[in-house]
């Protein structure tokens, strides 16, 4: 049994800005709130935390790039640390931008007053990481020239110099690969991402966005919107802290309007939604003293936490639901872009944005007057539409050769059957016919965009021990995003395709000419497409070799497989 702390400890006021038992200063409140802790004051911190409460317990959950592992910190009323169906799960993230340190020096401090004071919601499993990027923790300094403290911090990137979140469906980082492991063992129905905003200055110390509304399942996205946002936004506003929208401006000031955040699933937001696990990022404001920010963060995080607890039955209602309604869904929406004939407003409290001559160059610069804050109602922005929809499949087949691919699937909790035998299957292929492909690399990768597909009919021999997936199950979307190759995030949207893209085989000219011109004259359609072509295409026309390669391509010598993309749909019987 752990030792019991002193009765007097028991009535201790809940605030985190009260004088805690000295054991458990952190490291913020010792520098008056200058600093925040370190990636060994931070873990140190919370196996102190684990050793005295029955109520905590400190887990490694995996690897990271650096070597060090991942950990979760779990609090349970009951001191039971597994998910379970009668209490919701709420994950809190840190550090995934260790110089966006509000979250990390926050939650220590909310933990600690939580066990203090007795008062674990009930009915809640509240699972924090202190810090997700441990790398670039460690590589500690003062980047964010554009930041107002703590007097330094840790690195965006991470030990292989991702930012990780960009990360979660690629999932090249071991940190990214161990946060997917214990998000799909905990389930989670509620998410909170701590960071730090950059870019105009405002009043607001509180910012943050949700999971994009139009995405998530209309249970779950009616009940974000019209219950849970609203309610928080009072709380925030309550203790002191009236939020925004996350401050993403079309033109040069806030004045000018806010756009909603397009969450994609390369985000970790964006991959909750594929669980039907709504998030939120929270964005404290960087020119905002440190303390500000960390109170902020303080308050947003424990008031998500205590809504779940209020709305604990509704909240795991509507994640079965749309689990339920997901597994059967047919027709997937997907490439979201915002619907810019629909417009709100929300109240904004900001700062006159005026204009001077700069001192570094003499031109025209931009700055905002402390002196002339104002509150108005701007436009806002906050409907996304789908450029794609898709019918899913009854299936998938993916050979087993893609290890890579079904790594990922299987760790994020996709059912799969394996071949028994050799087998002759009738399926969907589809043919990439066209793509564009960024100039420059992206987070180490040259992103396909504007891919555009043909689809053909085949009889494909698989091998035992290849895969079959249905789509029948609660990860049908996280299958659609990643496997189908127009979604802009999806596998072969990361690369992890692109050796289909690659031609194998050739011919030599001098030798094909003899081939092409039996061919021609053997298949008078042929010869009259040949003829067609040439009629439309002047360049063509005047081009020996592209002519064989058409005629090349109509052969049984050229390879079936190129640009046929390898994961096959099993759509109605054939």
């Amino acid at each position: 049994m752990k030792r019991l702390l002193h009765l007097s400890l028991c009535l201790l006021a809940t605030s985190a800005f009260a004088q805690p038992k000295l054991s458990f200063v952190t490291p913020y409140e010792r520098s008056q709130g200058k600093e925040t802790a370190t990636y060994a004051e931070i873990i140190d911190y919370y196996q102190r935390l684990d050793r005295q409460f029955d109520q905590a317990k400190l887990v490694e959950v995996g690897k990271t790039d650096v070597g060090k592992p991942l950990h979760v910190l779990f609090l349970s009323a009951d001191k039971v640390f597994t998910a379970r169906p009668d209490r919701v799960t709420l994950l809190i993230n840190n550090g995934i931008h260790p110089g966006e340190p509000e979250g990390i020096d926050a939650c220590m401090m909310m933990a600690r007053d939580l066990l203090l004071a007795n008062k674990l919601p009930k009915n809640v499993l509240l699972a924090i990481v202190p810090v997700f990027n441990v790398g670039g923790s460690l590589n500690r300094g003062v980047s964010r020239v554009n930041q107002n403290g703590p007097t330094a911090y840790g690195f965006r990137g991470n030990a292989r110099n991702l930012n990780l979140n960009r990360d979660f469906i690629k999932a090249e980082a071991e940190n990214t690969r161990s946060f997917q492991a214990i998000f799909q063992q905990l389930k989670p129905q509620v998410f909170i991402d701590n960071h730090t905003s950059n870019g105009a200055d405002y009043q607001h110390v509180v910012t943050y966005f949700a999971t994009q509304k139009d995405k998530l399942h209309p249970a779950v996205s009616g009940y974000m919107t019209q219950t849970f946002q609203p309610e928080l936004d009072k709380r925030l506003t309550d203790k002191g802290f009236p939020p925004a929208p996350y401050v993403n401006h079309p033109r040069d000031t806030p004045e000018s309007g806010l756009l909603g955040y397009n969450d994609s699933p390369r985000y970790s937001t964006g991959y909750a939604a594929l669980f039907n696990c709504f998030g939120f990022t929270l964005e404290t404001h960087m020119w905002k003293d440190y303390p500000a920010r960390v109170k902020g963060s303080y308050a947003f995080d424990e008031a998500v936490m205590r809504l779940c607890e209020r709305d604990v039955r509704t909240i795991l209602a509507n994640k079965q639901r749309a689990d339920a309604a997901v597994s059967q869904q047919t027709t997937f929406a997907l490439n979201y872009r915002l619907d810019r004939t629909r417009t709100d407003s929300v109240t904004f409290l900001g700062y006159e944005a005026v204009y001077k001559p700069s001192e570094v160059s003499g031109l025209k610069r931009l700055y905002y007057d402390r002196s002339k804050p104002f509150t108005k109602r701007i436009p806002y922005q906050n409907t996304f539409v789908a450029d794609l929809q898709l019918t899913k499949p009854n299936g998938y087949v993916i050979p087993q050769g893609w290890q890579e691919v079904i790594a990922l699937l299987k760790r994020n909790g996709v059912r799969m059957q394996v071949l028994p035998t050799d087998t002759l299957i009738a399926v969907s292929a589809y043919y990439i016919d066209d793509y564009k492909t960024g100039a420059r690399p992206y987070e180490g990768h040259y992103i396909h965009s504007g891919v555009k597909v043909r689809t053909e009919n085949q009889r494909i021999q698989f091998y035992k021990g290849d895969y079959v997936i249905s789509t029948n199950q609660p990860t049908n979307r996280y299958l659609v995003e990643t496997l189908e190759p127009q979604a802009a995030d999806s596998f072969f949207a990361w690369n992890f395709f692109d050796s289909v893209l690659d031609q194998k085989e050739y011919f030599s000219d001098y030798i094909f000419e003899d081939t092409a011109a039996e061919l021609l004259r053997k298949d008078p359609a042929l010869r009259q497409q040949l003829a067609d072509k040439r009629a439309a295409d002047k360049a063509f026309a005047e081009d020996g070799t592209a002519q064989l390669a058409f005629i090349y391509k109509q052969t049984p010598y050229f390879e079936k497989t190129f640009n046929r993309y390898p994961v096959y749909r099993l759509d109605a019987k054939k």
